[in-house]
């Protein structure tokens, strides 16, 4: 029976050496990969990333050889020339012919290198003929995705609950990996990436597609990806962006064009009827049962659950001068966002009119706060609002 310890060398050199690739399982889940597969990079689904994976290995397997010849040789040279069998060592200052070898030899094996290195970044890099182009906007901390000229447009962020973050309930199998609306893409169809960010730098990874990219505010940088294999493929932030930077996951789920279509003919129907209800008057109890699960999503990060804040970061919204003041403040604030504290995002762009009035009304309402008056903001009401009415 193999011991333990010759099983961890085993599997450790066999995850090394190979390299174990992140496979789709038959439910379409992508398998998480164990310890020892984390030791190697993803071989992916894309054909971008199957060649990143190629170039990995190849020079892997060149600096492999070039270490056991150049140890080999090290090693040998100190055992046959030891003082103790009786060498004596050779005077001699410069020879051309080994210098020549050690610039010359270097320069062909860069130069091999370079070939399948230059190709896979023009693969890489090559972004025309797309035949879908999704806009990603980062924010702190959660990602906006936009479908140009679908017009169909969301927020994504986790969907992990503070009490599972707290430790005060059971943490789930993809726990701070799994979001509320996750990205659908058609298997099969290339997929322009156009990336930037409203507040401060951050970076939309995701292994399995190949794509890695910053996104920078003011800037639109270009990736894409084609998936050759349907399932849900999952991602994260990749640039320190913030205390919440553990907080906004990616997952990306590839499914045949006939299910990518009708899901997309459903956001549509869906944003048209959220722009037909922002007409409509909702109760009160509506109002407080939906910014409560909104304000949790949006705002609990950094206003805590309680309302109470965090002290030195961020203000308490329970007895604050926003929650208890005018509503034209309280909405300019949640609209437009703080003139003065640049963490205050702006979510007039982010959130829907439905969800900025739940929100209001929520945190006008909630934690024991007693506002002056209007008791209730309606959808109309941060429509007319944005309008300037």
């Amino acid at each position: 029976m193999v011991s333990k310890a010759k099983r961890l060398i085993l599997s450790t050199l066999g995850t090394v050496l190979l390299g174990f690739a992140t496979q789709a399982s038959a439910s379409g889940e992508a398998e998480r990969p164990d310890g020892w597969s984390l030791l190697n990079m993803t071989e992916g689904v894309t054909g971008v990333s199957h060649s990143i994976y190629d170039l990995h290995m190849l020079i892997f397997w060149i600096c492999v050889v070039i270490g056991v010849i150049t140890f080999g040789v090290m090693f040998y040279s100190m055992y046959a020339h030891r003082k103790s069998s009786g060498r004596t060592p050779s005077n001699f200052h410069e020879s051309t012919a080994v210098e020549m070898a050690w610039t010359i030899i270097p320069a062909l094996i860069l130069v091999v290198m370079a070939f399948p290195a230059t190709k896979g970044l023009k693969d890489l890099y090559d972004t025309s003929e797309a035949d879908i182009d999704i806009k990603i906007t980062g924010y702190q901390w959660k990602w906006q995705y936009e479908y140009l000229g679908e017009g169909v447009e969301f927020i994504s962020q986790s969907s992990t609950s503070q009490a599972s973050i707290y430790g005060k309930a059971p943490k789930s199998e993809f726990y701070l990996e799994e979001v509320d609306k996750p990205v659908v893409i058609p298997v099969g169809k290339k997929v322009r990436f156009l990336i930037t960010a409203k507040d401060v730098i951050h970076a939309w990874w995701v292994p399995q597609l190949g794509v890695k990219k910053d996104a920078v505010p003011g800037f639109i940088n270009e990736t894409w990806a084609r998936a050759d294999e349907p399932g849900i493929y999952r991602g994260r932030c990749a640039e320190l962006c913030g205390k919440g930077h553990a907080f906004m996951p990616i997952v990306v789920n590839a499914v045949p064009e006939e299910e990518y279509l009708a899901w997309l003919a459903a956001q549509k129907a869906q944003a048209a009827v959220e722009k037909e209800a922002i007409n409509n008057t909702l109760t009160f109890d509506e109002l407080m049962t939906s910014g409560e699960a909104a304000y949790n999503r949006s705002c609990a990060s950094c206003h805590g659950v309680a309302g109470e804040g965090i002290p030195g970061a961020f203000p308490a919204l329970k007895d604050s001068v926003i929650a208890l003041g005018p509503v034209a403040d309280h909405l300019d604030m949640v609209i437009n966002g703080s003139q003065t504290n640049a963490a205050m995002q702006a979510f007039g762009g982010q959130l829907s009119e439905a969800d900025i009035a739940a929100i209001i009304t929520y945190e006008r309402n909630a934690w024991g706060n007693v506002p002056e008056a209007d008791k209730t903001v309606q959808p109309v009401d941060v429509l007319k609002f944005k309008q300037g009415q």
